[in-house]
């Protein structure tokens, strides 16, 4: 796996970072393509169903793995 990398977002009108590896982005923009989503509204739905206990880099990365066990 590759090193992660910071990639932009917008979050409810506000931009903000997440570095996730390769691996994981691609996998991000694939589960966002496959459920016709801007890429932006799946991770502000990501970010509203995350604890506070939890980043948004490790939520993204859950819901990717989630995704794919299902």
């Amino acid at each position: 796996m590759s090193r992660p990398a910071k990639h932009s977002l917008t979050l409810h009108g506000h931009r903000t970072s997440v570095s996730l590896e390769p691996e994981f982005w691609k996998a991000f923009q694939d589960i966002a393509k496959a459920r016709g989503l801007p890429l932006n509204a799946l991770a502000a739905e990501i970010d509203n169903a995350r604890g506070v206990d939890r980043g948004l880099a490790s939520a993204i990365r859950v819901y990717v793995l989630d995704y794919y066990r299902s």
